[in-house]
């Protein structure tokens, strides 16, 4: 895989998965621009423009459409234009329907649905020009059904189902959409999840027990499978849904 000379927008790059994605695309080659609603990406950032790597930080909440713009607007003014976009921003919701209040819900649905709507809107002009790639983080919850989380898996479902009407209806433009779907995965953010748990040792042996294979995914596994989903090595695929499990969804 090469990303030389292609610009590649990562949101939710400051942890995890996108901190993975924004690394592997730099490391092949392309010019990164990383979003975080804090200021957690800014690290990442100064981390590549210290090695050399053409990059820029951009602080914006991408579930805002002045923030969205910000994002698309000052990647084009500072590179140009757009190849790939990466929607890794997102939150987790715990609940059933009846423990999830609507307020969750809400914030649920606008953190993780509304922004990868305004980002791909507001980037597709530039993506249309380039023939580029939409990348979207669903989740094993969109296809499996899992307790506890109701708002969580509505969201990741709604992602899914946006990235497939996306695909079908960019694809004579030469804009693909593909998806990745993570099981669990190692991050900051889900060890902070365990640690506020009741029983935070038996939380972590049940999230290790839904993966058949004994553990938990690591961010720069599913980071491969984001730069091959976003890959000119794979121009016949779009509307697909990768899926890095560790055996969950089997």
């Amino acid at each position: 895989m090469d990303f030389s000379g292609k610009t590649v927008i990562v949101t939710g790059a400051g942890a995890g998965m996108g901190r993975a994605a924004a690394l592997g695309f730099a490391r092949l080659g392309a010019s990164l621009v990383v979003n975080s609603i804090s200021d957690s990406a800014a690290k990442v950032c100064a981390d590549l423009v210290a090695q050399g790597v053409p990059a820029i930080f951009v602080k914006a909440d991408v579930s805002e459409k002045e923030g969205a713009k910000k994002l698309i607007e000052t990647a084009v003014k500072t590179f140009g234009g757009i190849d790939v976009l990466v929607n890794a921003a997102g939150i987790v919701a715990n609940g059933s329907v009846e423990d999830c209040d609507e307020e969750t819900w809400d914030k649920s649905m606008k953190v993780n649905v509304k922004s990868v709507y305004l980002t791909s809107r507001l980037a597709m002009p530039y993506l249309r020009q380039r023939k580029g790639v939409i990348v979207n983080i669903t989740s094993t919850v969109a296809i499996k059904g899992v307790i506890n989380r109701a708002a969580y898996s509505a969201t990741k479902g709604a992602i899914l189902s946006l990235s497939r009407s996306m695909a079908a209806e960019y694809i004579g433009e030469g804009v693909r959409v593909n998806c990745v779907c993570p099981g669990t995965v190692e991050s900051d953010s889900f060890k902070r999840r365990v640690a506020a748990s009741p029983d935070p040792e038996q939380a972590m042996k049940d999230f290790v027990a839904r993966q058949p294979m004994g553990r938990l995914g690591r961010p720069e596994e599913l980071a491969e499978a984001i730069l091959f989903a976003a890959s000119t090595d794979v121009t016949f695929m779009t509307g697909a849904n990768i899926v890095v499990d560790g055996g969950m969804t089997i």
